[in-house]
């Protein structure tokens, strides 16, 4: 059996730098290092932080007053610094760069008068984090349908911002039906749109041409991943979602003679050699990497670590 690799897969500078940013403040700490939330979506990651001595929490009133706390690459709302503040914490933000801007994107707009459509979807931890950082009216669509809903009078000047998992495909349905009914809009550029999410998506798509099955390494609840495993099914390649090797259903390779792997960009590299070798348990297989981008970007550290260091 053929294996195709994607290029690129996996990790994306901003979970790369997340990691990076938990793994030191270990480093430098004379005590415990609590995390708010998981540091990205995938459970290997933080079961791996654990085991160093990451202490996980959903709520900061789990945090000893004064602890090293760690934000997550999500981001966070302003309440939510507001609560550490009081709570005298040393933060450390490893929010991702490109999730600051879209907080920056967003505050600007607002400050200019116009109202912010935040393009995402619901109940998603970067979205509750934007939906708090932003002063002005802020109303979430999930997709082109929801534009119609707003109860916005057409006139109103607006603005869209957009959730930092989704591609220019996910988002250009719905900025069109934004453009379509409102008289006076503005957002960002398209190469404003996160490059790991439109790379791993296009990457997919090419992906989908060569192989039988598509197998996603990533968690249930990474919204990045989950939209891999969607644009697979899309393309009408049988796609599956998994964590690792452990939950590779043989029946799914019965009678294929290629498949693609992948994996979100939280899913380290580690998990997609188990899911090869779990593949390899079954069928003898042939390796290959599909031509694809590589991605060079890395992003700095946070002052607090640099400081440090």
């Amino acid at each position: 059996m053929k294996v195709i690799l994607a290029q690129p897969r996996g990790f994306c500078a901003g979970v790369v730098r997340a990691i990076d940013v938990v793994e030191r403040a270990l480093a430098h700490g004379n005590g415990p290092v609590y995390v708010r939330h998981e540091i990205v979506h995938n459970q290997h990651v933080v079961d791996s932080l654990k085991a160093k001595g990451a202490r996980f929490v959903e709520d900061l009133a789990d945090v000893p007053r004064g602890a090293v706390t760690i934000f997550s690459a999500h981001g966070v709302s302003h309440a939510v610094e507001d609560d550490a503040r009081r709570r005298r914490l040393s933060v450390v933000n490893a929010t991702c760069p490109l999730v600051s801007k879209v907080h920056k994107q967003g505050q600007r707009y607002s400050s200019l008068g116009r109202t912010i459509i935040l393009i995402g979807h619901a109940g998603h931890v970067e979205i509750e984090g934007t939906l708090g950082r932003i002063a002005g009216p802020v109303y979430l669509v999930e997709d082109s349908g929801d534009v119609d809903k707003l109860d916005i009078p057409d006139e109103t000047p607006v603005a869209y911002i957009t959730q930092t998992t989704l591609s220019v495909d996910d988002t250009r349905a719905t900025i069109e039906a934004i453009k379509k009914r409102f008289s006076d809009v503005i957002g960002p550029e398209t190469r404003d749109i996160c490059y790991a999410t439109q790379n791993r998506q296009t990457a997919v798509r090419d992906l989908c041409r060569h192989v039988d099955v598509l197998i996603v390494v990533g968690a249930s609840n990474s919204s990045n991943s989950n939209r891999l495993r969607e644009i697979g099914t899309e393309c009408d390649v049988p796609s599956y979602l998994i964590a690792d090797g452990g939950a590779l259903d043989p029946g799914w390779l019965a009678g294929k003679n290629s498949v693609g792997v992948t994996a979100g960009a939280s899913a380290p590299d580690v998990l997609v050699e188990d899911v090869i070798a779990a593949i390899g348990r079954h069928a003898p297989i042939e390796v290959e990497i599909l031509d694809g981008v590589e991605e060079k970007i890395t992003f700095r550290l946070p002052p607090e670590l640099l400081e440090a260091s």
